[in-house]
C-alpha cells in the first residue's frame, strides 16, 4: 500500500462533512486547473493568430504601393497620410533596403534575415519583443523584392497575462465558493442522519419499542432507517433475552430451592432416624437435580453462541435443522417415528423475531414429548399467523392429552401419568411455554382429531 503524503493526517478533516467538502474541492480544483490551462493556451493561440493577421494585412497594403519596372527595379509610391504604413515596414529589393523604419538593432537584424524569404515569421526577444513577417514581391512568378512588417508583442502579452491573472483569481473564488457550498450542502444533507442517529440512541435507552418504519424519505435514508430499526430489533432481542433468562431462573428455581431449604431445616431442627434422614437427603438430592436440569435448560440458549444476529431467524431453516439433529437420536430407537417438516407459505415470509436458539429451546421439549407418545408420525409445520406473527405447529398421532389435563400440563412438575414408563420431570412444557411468552409469543394446546397438537406463536421478524 502506498504511504500517505507527509502531513496528510494533519490536513485530513476529522468530520465526514469536512472530508466530503475537501473531496469536492479537490475534484473541482482539478477541473478548474485543466479548464484554466486550456483557456489560456487557446487565448494565447488566438492572440498570436490576430497578430499574424495584422502583419499580413499591413504587408499586403504596403505591397500595393510598390511598382515593379520592366527591368525589375522597384519604386515605392508614397501615398498621402502614409505614416501608418511607414511604421514597422521594410521594403527590400533583393538584400537592399528601399525603406527602413527606425527600429532596434535586434529587430533590424531580424528584418535583414527575412529579406529574400517569403511567407516567413520570426520573433525577437529582449525588453520589447516583436514579431515580423516577410511577404514576397513577385514579377511573373519570380520574387524581386520583399515586404517585411513588424508588430510589438507587448500589448498581446499584456492581454494574455491579464487574462491569466483574471482566470486564476476567478478559479480561486470559484474553489472557495465550491468548498463553502459543499460544506453547507453536505452538512444539510447529513442533518437528518444525525437526527436519526440521536433518535435511535434515545429510543435504545428509554423506548426500545419505537421504530422508524417506512415513512416517506429519500432512498438512502430509508436504508439507514432500516439498518437502525434492525439494530434496535437486535438490542430489543438482547434485552428480551436477558429478561427472559433472569425471569426463568428466578421463577423455576424458586420451588426446588424452597424444598431444599425446608428439608435442610427439617434435618437440623431435631435428630432424625436413619430412614427419615435418608428420605430427607434424597429429597434434597432430587431438588438439586431439578435445579441442575432447569439451569441446563435455561442456560443452553445462552451457551449456544449462534452466529446469526439475535432477534431474527428464518423459521423454515431453523425447523429443518432441528429435525435433522433429532433424526440421529431417533435412529437409535427403531420405534421412534420420523419427523416431517412442512412449510405453509413462501419461506422468505416466514421470519421469526427471535433468535434461532430460542426457537430451538421452545421446540425441543415439544419434540421430546411427541417422540415419547407418537405411534407413526410427527409433523412440524411452519406458517404465517395473524398479522405480525408466525406459527409453528407440532403434531403427533399418539394418545393425546387427557381433557382434564389441558391446563395442568403447563404447570412445572406436572405429569399426566407418572407411571407411563417415560422419563421426565414435568419441566419441558412449562419451560417451553415460559420461553415463548418471554419472546413475545405464546404456546398453546389445540384440539386435534388424533394425538396432540401444540401451536407456538412467535413475533414476526
Amino acid at each position: 500500500m502506498r504511504a500517505l503524503p507527509r502531513g496528510w493526517h494533519r490536513v485530513r478533516p476529522g468530520t465526514l462533512r469536512g472530508r466530503l467538502a475537501l473531496l469536492a474541492l479537490f475534484t473541482t480544483a482539478v477541473w478548474v486547473i485543466v479548464l484554466t490551462a486550456v483557456f489560456n493556451v487557446a487565448l494565447e493561440g488566438r492572440l498570436r493568430a490576430e497578430a499574424d493577421d495584422l502583419l499580413r494585412t499591413r504587408a499586403t497594403a504596403a505591397e500595393a504601393t510598390v511598382r515593379v519596372h520592366p527591368d525589375r527595379s522597384l519604386t515605392v509610391d508614397e501615398p498621402a497620410h502614409d505614416r501608418a504604413l511607414d511604421t514597422g515596414i521594410w521594403i527590400y529589393q533583393g538584400r537592399r533596403a528601399l525603406e527602413r523604419p527606425p527600429a532596434s538593432a535586434g529587430v533590424q537584424r531580424a528584418a535583414d534575415r527575412l529579406a529574400g524569404r517569403h511567407d516567413a515569421f520570426e520573433e525577437t526577444g529582449g525588453s520589447t519583443p516583436s514579431r515580423l513577417y516577410a511577404l514576397p514581391i513577385r514579377d511573373h512568378g519570380r520574387q524581386v523584392g520583399t515586404v517585411i512588417t513588424a508588430v510589438g508583442l507587448d500589448p498581446y502579452r499584456h492581454t494574455a497575462q491579464s487574462a491569466l491573472a483574471g482566470s486564476v483569481g476567478l478559479a480561486l473564488l470559484l474553489l472557495g465558493g465550491v468548498y463553502l457550498m459543499a460544506r453547507g450542502v453536505v452538512g444539510r444533507a447529513l442533518r437528518p442522519v444525525g437526527a436519526m442517529t440521536r433518535q435511535a440512541a434515545q429510543w435504545g435507552g428509554h423506548d426500545i419499542g419505537r421504530r422508524f418504519g417506512a415513512a416517506p424519505r429519500p432512498a438512502e435514508l430509508n436504508a439507514l432507517a432500516g439498518n437502525l430499526d434492525e439494530l434496535l430489533d437486535r438490542l430489543a432481542a438482547v434485552l428480551r433475552h436477558e429478561r427472559q433468562l433472569s425471569a426463568e431462573l428466578s421463577h423455576e428455581l424458586r420451588t426446588p430451592l424452597a424444598r431444599i431449604t425446608a428439608e435442610a431445616d427439617w434435618l437440623l431442627a431435631r435428630p432424625r432416624g436413619p430412614e427419615e434422614r435418608t428420605a430427607a437427603i434424597e429429597a434434597i438430592a432430587q431438588g438439586a437435580d431439578r435445579m441442575r436440569t432447569i439451569c441446563e435448560t435455561l442456560l443452553a440458549e445462552a451457551r449456544a453462541g449462534s452466529t446469526e444476529a439475535p432477534g431474527r431467524c428464518a423459521l423454515g431453516t431453523v425447523v429443518r435443522d432441528i429435525a435433522a439433529r433429532e433424526a440421529p437420536e431417533a435412529a437409535d430407537r427403531p420405534q421412534a417415528p420420523p419427523i416431517a417438516v412442512r412449510l405453509a407459505g413462501e419461506e422468505p415470509m416466514l421470519v421469526a423475531g427471535v433468535s434461532p436458539a430460542v426457537v430451538e429451546r421452545i421446540l425441543t421439549p415439544l419434540l421430546d414429548n411427541a417422540r415419547r407418545y407418537a405411534r407413526d408420525a410427527i409433523a412440524l409445520e411452519c406458517s404465517a399467523g395473524p398479522p405480525g406473527s408466525v406459527r409453528v405447529t407440532v403434531t403427533d398421532d399418539g394418545p393425546g392429552v387427557p381433557q382434564d389435563a389441558h391446563d395442568a400440563i403447563f404447570e412445572p412438575g406436572y405429569r399426566a401419568d407418572p407411571a407411563d414408563g417415560h422419563d421426565g420431570a414435568g419441566l419441558g412444557l412449562p419451560l417451553a411455554c415460559r420461553l415463548a411468552r418471554a419472546a413475545g409469543g405464546e404456546l398453546r394446546l389445540e384440539p386435534a382429531l388424533r394425538g396432540a397438537r401444540f401451536v407456538v406463536m412467535l413475533p414476526a421478524g
